[in-house]
């Protein structure tokens, strides 16, 4: 199940950098050609998606390497890792689209783009909206977080395309009726492209970080985990269950009551049944950690002192 999640992943990743190519190399020889700040903006945004895609990639094969002694949980946080730089790249290439867009502002504009300009814009717009859509509902399907960052990516190409799609098309409209400022339409757009990138950039690596750092699920998200152990054969209580947040999966950590008249050896296999029954059921789940109790009715509500005036034999007394 795992190493089926890993390779639709990378599929996807592998998409999106053959993609952004082919769209940044198009957005950039027809923004050229047709003398649009606003289109070569948006080609560069498309340009930063390819080194956005190739860290998720990287970030995906970290990911599924085995634990080891150094990293005992295994990789899973080099996905949101992945995500970090993927965000960062964002903001980077944001600052660099308002700083050309400003420079054209400043020093005035001559003519206005070309109108094969607007036809490479709705392509763009097209294709980046199916590449959303498909690696985000992947995203969710596989709980990558990195997957759904970089969707996102591919959704703001398609505000910054619209942007462009506006500013083009207004320059055109202000040099066909002799609206000399309509013309300014154009890197004016491209300044609207780096606000629209940098606002998602902070939001996505905000997001990140925050599911860098182990946190634990919510109770009624760990709802149904803890139902499903009650309901293998052996366990007579839940006292505790936690199940954190580790990268891209969950791990869990469970104390369970048992007979006390049992063997260890019971008591183990009734914990291995949980173990096994968790991770076969939530794909999600790479590890569980299990605490095994003997059964005390009297749990939580017995008092301590009263244990200490039992007077137990051992097998050194």
């Amino acid at each position: 199940m795992i190493q089926k999640r890993f390779q639709k992943a990378e599929f996807a990743a592998w998409i999106g950098i053959i993609g952004n190519i082919l769209l940044a190399l198009m957005k950039g020889i027809v923004g050229f050609m047709a003398g649009s700040k606003a289109l070569i903006a948006d080609a560069v945004h498309s340009a930063s998606d390819v080194a956005g895609s190739f860290a998720v990639l990287i970030g995906l094969r970290a990911a599924k390497m085995p634990p080891d002694d150094d990293h005992p949980y295994g990789h899973g946080k080099a996905e949101s890792i992945a995500a970090i730089i993927v965000s960062v790249l964002l903001m980077i290439v944001g600052v660099e689209i308002g700083i050309s867009s400003a420079k054209s502002i400043y020093y005035g504009v001559e003519q206005p783009p070309a109108g094969y300009a607007l036809i490479a814009i709705i392509i763009s717009m097209i294709v980046k909206e199916a590449m959303f859509q498909y690696k985000y509902r992947l995203g969710k399907q596989l709980g990558s977080q990195a997957l759904i960052t970089n969707a996102w990516e591919h959704r703001s190409d398609v505000y910054s395309s619209l942007a462009a799609f506006v500013g083009v098309g207004g320059a055109m409209l202000g040099a066909y009726f002799g609206i000399g400022y309509l013309v300014y339409l154009d890197p004016i757009a491209g300044l609207v492209v780096s606000v629209m990138v940098l606002k998602m950039g902070y939001s996505l690596v905000m997001e990140a970080i925050h599911n860098t750092m182990d946190h634990v699920l919510h109770q009624e998200d760990a709802e149904e985990l803890l139902k499903t152990v009650q309901r293998v054969k052996g366990v007579i209580a839940v006292d505790d269950l936690r199940a954190r947040e580790h990268g891209h999966y969950v791990i869990v950590d469970v104390k369970i009551s048992v007979n006390p008249r049992i063997t260890v050896m019971e008591g183990h296999d009734i914990a291995k049944a949980v173990k096994q029954t968790l991770m076969k059921r939530f794909f999600h789940v790479s590890d569980v950690f299990i605490h095994v109790n003997p059964y005390d009715p009297g749990y939580p509500y017995k008092n301590n002192a009263d244990s200490e005036q039992d007077d137990f034999p051992t097998l050194l007394h």
